[in-house]
């Protein structure tokens, strides 16, 4: 299995979510990823997960899939060197250190790049490389909190939730692989790597859509609208007769006049509360009491398929136990089988976003099992080193 990038090294000093996450999109479309782990402090991902097989957290197989593990003090001189000598033959250096760690290791961008002129360094960090607050450790949960986008969370008048996932990092990750292709073309170019980098907060700046120039323009606020958007009517959430939920999503004139016809409303088209965009934003109370009504007397199929059958945006809400069974998804190959050796079964995974139709990225294995396990692939089959002097290595706590 062969995937765009083929043929390009990535050298991952990473740990948790945020920089594992880059390594491990480059990975999915073929990278050859090499996880650096310290010998004794593995990155705590392995632990980390609210599932788990024979002790084995399942978490793990997500963002270790696809890359090598090996074990290197980067400390020591000799472990110094022995990276040092990683990147003469690598592409990419993805790390989510504090700013400054790589420099205290004399392992900074003019030292990497004085090795191989080539090299891109990805550099994750809560605050970015530069600025009053560079020097500051940074937590996805912190970094959604700075950057504005926890204010938008959750209902009116209520404390701001986070979601149950660490979106910023997630972000972060997301836009150091796409800063890492960028690096990767403009080298092709000027034959020269570069520096990314990447903040969690702007991360999660860069999401928000209009917030800043509504602010800027108007002083608009915006701040939390529960299940809906303000001003964007009919997108909400409706009560099915079963109780449960459903997602309808008609803010568009031809849509709205679809959702009307299927509904037996046509006649809420011509209404001037609702006969175009702006009226529907401001009268969306009304709106949405109209369409809960109608949600409310027929079961969440029916409704979904009614309006699929119209034309109109519909979905349920699933739980990831829907997720797993989702014939579109399945059909799609999202939902990826692998053979993790840690629990001795196949896992089941996230599939491979986006799906490329010359050169497809795919899950070519689980991870590795353990910290190190590719050592000896690393070190004696890339760096060419001897049998005696991995021992060697071994013993001085180097690897």
């Amino acid at each position: 299995m062969t995937g765009p990038l083929t043929g390009v090294r990535v050298l991952e000093l990473g740990t948790l979510i945020a920089g594992p996450f880059a390594g491990r999109l480059l990975g999915d479309m073929g990278a050859d990823v090499i996880k650096v782990e310290p010998p004794a402090a593995p990155d705590p991902l392995r632990t980390w997960g609210q599932a788990e097989v024979d002790g084995h957290h399942v978490f793990w197989t997500v963002h270790a899939r696809n890359k090598r593990a090996i074990t290197l003090d980067l400390r020591r001189p000799r472990g110094r060197e022995l990276f040092l000598d990683l990147v003469e033959k690598s592409d990419i250096v993805v790390e989510n250190f504090r700013p400054g760690t790589l420099e205290k290791w004399n392992l900074g961008y003019d030292i990497l790049s004085a090795r191989n002129a080539g090299i891109i360094l990805v550099r994750v960090s809560g605050y970015g490389q530069s600025g009053p607050d560079a020097h500051k450790a940074g937590y996805a949960s912190v970094a959604e909190a700075v950057s504005g986008l926890r204010h938008l969370n959750g209902f009116p008048g209520g404390p701001p939730p986070r979601l149950a996932l660490s979106l910023g990092d997630s972000l972060a990750g997301m836009f150091g692989a796409q800063g890492a292709l960028a690096a990767l073309y403009r080298r092709t170019v000027t034959g020269k790597g570069q520096v990314v980098d990447v903040a969690l907060t702007e991360s999660c700046l860069a999401m928000q859509e209009s917030t800043i120039p509504d602010y800027d323009a108007a002083g608009v606020v915006r701040g939390p609208s529960g299940t809906r958007l303000e001003g964007i009517a009919p997108s909400n959430i409706y009560r099915s007769a079963d109780g449960s939920w459903v997602v309808i999503a008609a803010n568009q004139d031809t849509v709205f006049d679809r959702l009307c016809t299927a509904m037996g409303r046509a006649e809420l088209v011509t209404d001037q509360r609702f006969a175009s965009h702006g009226a529907r934003g401001r009268n969306q109370d009304e709106l949405d009491k109209i369409i809960g009504a109608w949600a409310a007397e027929r079961q969440p199929g029916e409704i979904i398929e009614t309006l699929s059958r119209a034309g109109v945006i519909a979905g349920p809400i699933n739980t990831v136990a829907e997720v797993v069974n989702d014939p579109q998804l399945r059909a799609r190959g999202m939902l990826v089988e692998h053979y993790d050796e840690r629990v001795g079964r196949n896992v089941l995974g996230p599939g491979i976003v986006p799906v490329l139709s010359e050169s497809p990225g795919g899950v070519r294995h689980a991870g590795p099992a353990r910290p190190g396990q590719h050592n000896a692939d690393v070190y004696l089959g890339l760096l060419g080193k001897s049998t005696a002097e991995l021992e060697e290595l071994r013993t001085e706590g180097v690897l």
